[in-house]
């Protein structure tokens, strides 16, 4: 969707369209291939370990050998292109929760299977807030609670995560925020204390997502971002930078694509042959919500200011591709869904007794 919107486009700093679209291209490439694998393999706990491993190795490489991009160690810089890990990171606990509550959903009640996902995540979660990445520590923790809902948790368990919750939240106040993510979060509170200084950024968001009004000012007229108000355009605050370009008319015809794309993963998910596939569509359709609701959130001053993109649109191809290529993945397991249903259960059940192998650890 990014392509064709006029903030991509700045012929001053370089022509990120073209770019955008080379992306675009290679991202649907990596779509169509996805789509053709049999994605069976994922079953086997090697497999889908083998790619948290890798995930967890490059998130500790950045510490080591990752440069430095507005203050945050987060990106592989290849030269003519640089990689962000973290997106890996996140289809890599979609793939380990799903492996995980796909086996032992029937024992979610028991308070372990809470605490041993709830580690998967606080390794991927630990790596990237400590880049710092706030806002992408906060689609991990998202990912693993939506999961865990969707798996079945008791209400005094979801109770305790809560407690949990708060208790890490007061930990990082005091040990793990920078003054400036604390900052952040302050601004939130009374945006207009500081609007020269650590509210600046929310309130130029909401001015611009402001006054797009209905049907907002024309492709390629937002002031707010094209007179560089609204910092980071591209990326972080694209959402305000479409609403003053299309209008509350735009927004709804955004709003109305995302539903779509969030119903049709969803309808995929269900179509899945066993709880593996159905437990990774879910977690890809909340990494999709999560994104587009917090990146919304943040541009339109419900939420503190972080860094998090919107999928599809925002600048960058790292991110891009890896959403094309999980949609892919998630297509290309449709190819085996329902069809052979009854023989998997059967398989299923025999797995549980040791008889076969479908699901060899």
């Amino acid at each position: 969707m990014s392509p064709f919107l006029s903030a991509q486009v700045d012929t001053g700093e370089g022509n990120f369209a073209q770019k955008q679209i080379l992306w675009l291209v290679i991202s649907s490439g990596a779509f169509f291939g996805a789509s053709m694998i049999d994605w069976r393999f994922f079953r086997r706990t090697l497999a889908v370990t083998g790619v948290f491993a890798v995930a967890v190795f490059l998130l500790l490489a950045l510490l080591v050998a990752g440069s430095v991009f507005k203050g945050a160690q987060s990106w592989f810089d290849l030269g003519a292109f640089a990689f962000q890990p973290t997106d890996f990171a996140k289809l890599s606990l979609i793939f380990i929760l799903a492996k995980y509550f796909a086996r032992r959903h029937v024992e979610i009640a028991h308070m372990k299977h809470i605490i041993i996902t709830a580690l998967y995540a606080l390794i991927i979660l630990i790596l990237i807030f400590i880049q710092p990445d706030f806002g992408g520590a906060i689609i991990i923790a998202l990912i693993w609670l939506g999961m865990v809902l969707v798996s079945g948790i008791s209400k005094k368990h979801l109770l305790a995560i809560f407690i949990i919750g708060i208790a890490f939240s007061m930990f990082f106040w005091n040990f793990g925020f920078k003054d400036y993510q604390k900052q952040r979060i302050i601004s939130f509170l009374n945006p207009l204390a500081d609007i020269r200084g650590a509210g600046y950024n929310a309130y130029q968001s909401t001015v611009a997502v402001g006054s797009g009004e209905l049907l907002g000012k024309g492709i390629g007229l937002g002031s707010q971002s094209k007179l560089k108000f609204l910092p980071e355009y591209r990326t972080d605050f694209i959402f305000a930078a479409y609403a003053e370009e299309w209008g509350f008319l735009g927004v709804l015809l955004i709003f109305s694509l995302y539903g779509v794309v969030v119903w049709r993963v969803l309808t995929l998910a269900l179509k899945g042959e066993t709880n593996f596939e159905i437990l990774y569509g879910l977690g890809l359709s909340i990494f999709f919500i999560s994104h587009f609701v917090v990146h919304v959130g943040i541009n339109i001053g419900l939420l503190p200011v972080t860094g998090i993109t919107l999928p599809f649109m925002s600048y960058g191809g790292s991110h891009l591709l890896f959403e094309y290529l999980a949609l892919g993945i998630l297509v290309g397991m449709k190819k085996y869904a329902r069809a052979t249903h009854k023989e998997t259960d059967r398989n299923e059940i025999l797995d549980v007794y040791g008889h076969s192998d479908l699901y060899k650890e």
